[in-house]
């Protein structure tokens, strides 16, 4: 991409940065990352008890009187906790980490690059809490309310505390992750690597891939494989609008081209 000579200035710091200064600047970066993590762990796991019983509170109010949740193993009373801990820690982290790759990758970015890299890191953060809010919110109480009424009789449902902190750090990750569309489409557009109008024309074979993604990343039913694939549709959609709209910021960005039929 190429823009105007004002556009085109990086900050002269990092630029003669010798290879053993930049190693040295990213190993700093990169305890500065574990440090955050540490810090985060820290204070989240003298209430881990708690907040697995909030994590686990959409399955345990769904499953009958007088049934709950056991541990099959001995050690899961300590270690399924410490897990959830040591996650929400990275989730609540991920503001700092991304800022400390900010930092080391900002100086070598050309002026328009900061001005587009910049909110599209804020914005992959609030859009991966987006999708784990909403899988908690929306797609746990569904997908258990399912689960627990397709049981047959006579079965008495005990989940393991351990199995189910699996699946659902899983159900995180998967709608975290595909909440991320609009950031990725909008990275395709600007790297040219397609355009706008491109990415509609295969709209039919994105929607199947939505389906077929969904399928594969959660639970073999058609609610919650119905309940990702939707958003992932939307949010392509809205990728699609601000990749129009973040092209038209890039300075010297050529108009596209249309297909050859």
């Amino acid at each position: 991409m190429n823009g105007t000579p004002e556009d085109n200035q990086t900050s002269s710091g990092q630029g003669d940065m010798s290879l053993i200064e930049h190693l040295l600047e990213l190993r700093s970066r990169l305890l500065k990352m574990v440090l955050a993590v540490a810090i985060c762990f820290a204070a989240i796991y003298p209430f881990a008890n708690d907040l697995y019983l909030l994590l686990s509170e959409p399955l345990r109010e769904l499953l009958p009187v007088g049934q709950t949740m056991i541990a099959t193993d001995i050690t899961s009373p300590f270690f399924a906790p410490l897990k959830l801990a040591l996650v929400l820690a990275l989730f609540v982290a991920i503001p700092v980490i991304l800022y400390q790759l900010w930092s080391f990758i900002a100086p070598g970015l050309y002026t328009h690059e900061k001005r587009l890299a910049f909110p599209l890191l804020f914005t992959s953060v609030l859009l991966f809490y987006a999708g784990a809010a909403f899988a908690y919110f929306v797609v746990f109480p569904l997908v258990f309310g399912f689960f627990t009424a397709i049981g047959p009789e006579g079965i008495v449902e005990l989940p393991d505390i351990n199995s189910y902190l699996n699946f659902v750090l899983k159900m995180f990750f998967a709608f975290g992750v595909a909440f991320e569309i609009p950031v990725a489409t909008v990275l395709l557009i600007l790297t040219g690597a397609t355009t706008p109008e491109r990415l509609a024309a295969k709209r039919p074979y994105v929607i199947v891939g939505c389906f077929v993604i969904g399928m594969l990343l959660t639970p073999p039913d058609v609610i919650s494989q119905t309940l990702l694939a939707l958003p992932m549709w939307i949010l392509f959609e809205f990728g699609i609008i601000f990749g129009r709209l973040a092209r038209r910021e890039v300075p010297g960005q050529a108009e596209d081209e249309p297909d050859a039929e």
